[in-house]
């Protein structure tokens, strides 16, 4: 029996995967870092309350076997370039550091489709820069997932995801070929391919897009 670390178990991808997870019978206990308590109670959840400025602190948290990194947030919400950049690149790398620190193997975590560190865009180049810093801290496993449109239902309204959302289907009969990539998929969809894909025990840096992520539908 293995022991997990989720982070960003509140987001839409880090529910579903928890939710996931406590039916599986792969991890003894799964650690998880949370802003506010959760409403889920299992016997195999260890549920930590942390200051994310503060990660150090929290260090010995970190000895588990596999971490999944589901952090992420928007501008609208973040209030600014700089606070977005802290919670989708410094806190996750922060994290991957020392759970590697602690002995961790495998680092699972959420990137998004088109990421570029030399981007024009912003955000692709976020989670580009993100990609190539959690990549030099050098797990014996990787896996970086980078789904488009995330279907399912938030606890937050966001107009532009929900108008998204509603042209999905419409969206998707246009996304053929070389842009399959971009197709929206199911939150709960990729944390189920995210779970499964890192049962497997090959070493090296895995990358995995729409064709990958939807595999185990």
């Amino acid at each position: 029996m293995k022991s997990a670390l989720i982070v960003g178990a509140t987001g839409l991808i880090g529910n579903e995967l928890l939710l996931y997870m406590i039916d599986q019978e792969v991890y003894e206990q799964i650690t998880v870092f949370v802003r506010r308590p959760l409403q889920i109670k299992n016997k195999k959840i260890k549920e930590v309350v942390i200051d994310f400025d503060k990660l150090e602190h929290y260090s010995s948290f970190f000895a588990v076997d596999d971490v999944y990194c589901c952090l992420g947030t928007t501008i609208k919400k973040a209030k600014s370039k700089q606070q977005m950049e802290k919670v989708d690149v410094d806190y996750p790398v922060k994290i991957a550091e020392l759970a590697k620190q602690k002995g961790a193997t495998q680092f699972i975590v959420i990137s998004a489709i088109g990421a570029d560190s030399s981007s024009a865009v912003f955000y692709s180049r976020l989670k580009g820069t993100l990609e190539e810093k959690v990549l030099s801290v050098h797990f014996n496993r990787l896996l970086i997932f980078r789904p488009s449109l995330l279907l399912g239902d938030r606890k937050e309204f966001r107009l532009g995801e929900a108008t998204a959302a509603f042209l999905a289907p419409v969206f998707s009969i246009f996304c053929m070929g070389k842009l399959k990539k971009y197709k929206p998929v199911e939150a709960r969809m990729v944390a189920v391919s995210m779970f499964q894909e890192a049962q497997k025990k090959e070493h090296g840096t895995f990358i995995y897009e729409w064709d990958e992520i939807v595999r185990y539908q």
